[in-house]
């Protein structure tokens, strides 16, 4: 499951913490097991089923949503209004999406994937939860401008598809400022959860802090790029009146940061 052997134990533990954690393990096997299946599918302890390739970038955010709560998502519900609105930007395979519409009641999620060979994945979560309705996912990339990019894709569903990534074809893909994003969601957000494997410059210096007047609550994670730092992005957020609550640095210049609306 991983080269290393602390890593491998924690995800063992993790993968019986699902509800079907024993058949996933089964399934998972290795390159060298007959029985290793192409695909998985994780069941969560409150009704979720999640599937995706088998293939360890794809698995990571199903642990770091559902076994590892990365986003603190009691965190992020606290005072949000009641309905509120969710952009998920940088969704991969739904996880989050998914995790917040049922945690969040009546919440609308707008979620945003770049990947086109992702957003399939996405795609199918949301359809085999019934939750079409309230999570409406998008193949599309969010950006500085409006039209295409060009765009990493290793075809795995992996995390790390992306601006950063040293792997798989370039594929050009439709894209979509903030602020084009927020007036899709009908001009008022709540929520915003920023994963972009390196595009979070662009998307959040290419906006105008007027853009992010509704955002109550923030949470992001920023990347190593060459000739920025998480400096410009909190300078930018705090004259968009969003203040930083807790901050998680993973290196010296990348991290997950939360951030809320004073005043």
């Amino acid at each position: 499951m991983s080269r290393s052997p602390a890593l491998a134990a924690r995800r063992v533990r993790q993968t019986l913490g699902f509800a079907n954690g024993p058949r996933v393990l089964a399934d998972l096997g290795s390159a060298l097991t007959p029985w290793r299946r192409e695909e998985l599918t994780f069941r969560t302890r409150d009704g979720l089923r999640i599937t995706c390739p088998n293939h360890a970038g794809a698995r990571v955010p199903v642990y770091e949503v559902f076994a590892e709560d990365a986003y603190r998502l009691d965190d992020l519900a606290a005072g949000l209004p009641d309905r509120p609105v969710v952009l998920d930007i940088g969704a991969q395979i739904g996880c989050f999406s998914l995790a917040v519409a049922t945690r969040l009641d009546g919440a609308t999620v707008h979620a945003y994937e770049a990947s086109p060979s992702t957003a399939r994945w996405l795609t199918r979560n949301v359809a085999y939860n019934g939750l079409a309705d309230r999570v409406r996912a998008q193949a599309v990339a969010v950006s500085d401008h409006d039209g295409t990019l060009d765009l990493a894709d290793n075809v795995h569903a992996s995390a790390l598809n992306g601006l950063t990534s040293t792997t798989g074809s370039l594929v050009t893909v439709p894209c979509r400022t903030f602020a084009g994003v927020v007036a899709d969601a009908g001009g008022r957000v709540d929520l915003v959860k920023l994963d972009t494997e390196g595009a979070e410059y662009a998307i959040v210096l290419g906006s105008e802090p007027g853009n992010w007047a509704g955002v109550q609550t923030l949470v992001m994670e920023y990347h190593d790029v060459p000739g920025h730092s998480w400096s410009e992005l909190s300078a930018f957020l705090a004259a968009a009146g969003l203040r930083e609550v807790a901050h998680e640095p993973a290196g010296p210049r990348q991290g997950t940061v939360w951030l809320r609306r004073t005043g």
